[in-house]
């Protein structure tokens, strides 16, 4: 009489004891090999993110306010002047070695952007009090048709130039202080063209008037009065 061991279902394979046995080791190493593999991916994301947080733009210990993720470089830590240029919405040329010496506030928007609309009255009024002050403000629009943008600048009276940045040219050469996709970003440059403060999202007056304050700390007398 067969062993009760032997017996099966008859609707189910019959698989020896023998040979369920020998496939438990390979489960066993087969679970362990995935538990290696999740482990070392967790792993590998974490360096990813944890590098690109220290390099991204290598700022003092962000601040966060009510008009967005805040960040100001201190003198010693500003990499290298931005290079930028450009044709302007009004077909003028523009570069940025031309404006070395003074304080240059950069803003990134678009006319389809909403939080752009809301900071607009803020960078018109902020442009306007410190045009004798040794600053100077350009904007890049991207993603923008020419008759939108002009309208935009009409309605909130933006009087100060924005390059038109349909081939994403402008925007490449701030790429490393612009998270993809973020629109606004405002940066502010100091007499050297360095980037010393950044503003994701919307600027409100306060916030901007101290970064500008900031920036000008240490350009000749002659040009912060000019």
């Amino acid at each position: 009489m067969p062993s009760s061991d032997c017996l099966t279902d008859p609707d189910q394979t019959q698989v020896p004891p023998t040979a369920r046995r020998e496939r438990r080791p390979h489960r066993t190493l087969t679970l362990i090999g995935v538990c290696l593999f999740l482990v070392l991916m967790a792993s590998a994301s974490w360096a990813y993110w944890q590098t690109r947080s220290r390099s991204t733009v290598g700022v003092s210990a962000p601040l966060t306010t009510a008009s967005g993720p805040v960040s100001e470089i201190n003198p010693g830590q500003r990499g290298r002047p931005v290079t930028l240029s450009g044709t302007t919405l009004t077909d003028e040329s523009v570069d940025l070695d031309t404006l070395r010496g003074n304080v240059v506030v950069l803003n990134v928007w678009g006319s389809w952007c909403a939080p752009c609309r809301q900071e607009a009255p803020v960078l018109a009024q902020q442009s306007n009090g410190f045009k004798d002050q040794g600053v100077r403000f350009l904007g890049i629009n991207v993603q923008d048709n020419r008759p939108a943008a002009q309208a935009f600048e009409r309605r909130y009276g933006i009087s100060y130039p924005s390059i038109e940045d349909t081939d994403g040219r402008a925007l490449l050469s701030v790429a490393a202080f612009v998270p993809a996709r973020a629109v606004p970003v405002t940066l502010v440059l100091d007499g050297q063209g360095r980037v010393a403060g950044r503003v994701v999202g919307i600027v409100d007056a306060a916030t901007l008037s101290g970064l500008i304050e900031s920036a000008r700390d240490g350009l000749p007398e002659s040009t912060t009065s000019a």
